[in-house]
């Protein structure tokens, strides 16, 4: 819940910054010079690219989410059985042998989501983001049966 609050914050931050950005660029495009109309349609990418961006990571975080509430229901999130650190860190050899695993599992079930789901947890894990994020949009994909 802690994450979804901070989310939320963060996203309403982007916002008023990028409604800021955005009358910028209106005010700029207003006072009718070619440099400042410029300008001023420069500026007005910035909020579109983060509208975009905001829009797709909020979609995904949503998306996400429902598979992980299908997957508890089921029974079949991942157990968390990572060694940690005195310092609460996951151990990298522990990470590992749980990627290992995971990977076999979607090696043997490619067509699966619930495969690629745990496949993404392990990445993570591992601190290999780009790659969980992959696995993850693939997990969705599957489910949504594109």
């Amino acid at each position: 819940m802690r994450a979804k609050i901070t989310y939320f914050i963060l996203a309403a931050v982007l916002v008023v910054y990028l409604v800021l950005a955005g009358s910028r660029g209106y005010f700029l495009i207003r006072e009718g010079t070619a440099l400042t109309v410029t300008f001023g349609i420069a500026v007005l990418v910035l909020p579109a690219i983060g509208i975009w961006f905001l829009w797709h990571t909020t979609q995904f975080a949503r998306k996400a989410d429902l598979l992980s509430a299908k997957l508890e229901a089921e029974g079949g999130l991942p157990v968390d059985e990572l060694v940690r650190t005195p310092g609460g860190r996951i151990d990298r050899d522990s990470a590992d042998a749980v990627f290992a695993r995971r990977r076999a599992e979607t090696e043997d079930t490619p067509d699966d989501w619930r495969s690629w789901f745990r496949l993404a947890i392990a990445y993570y894990d591992a601190r290999d983001t780009p790659r969980a994020r992959k696995a993850m949009q693939h997990a969705i994909a599957l489910h949504d049966g594109k």
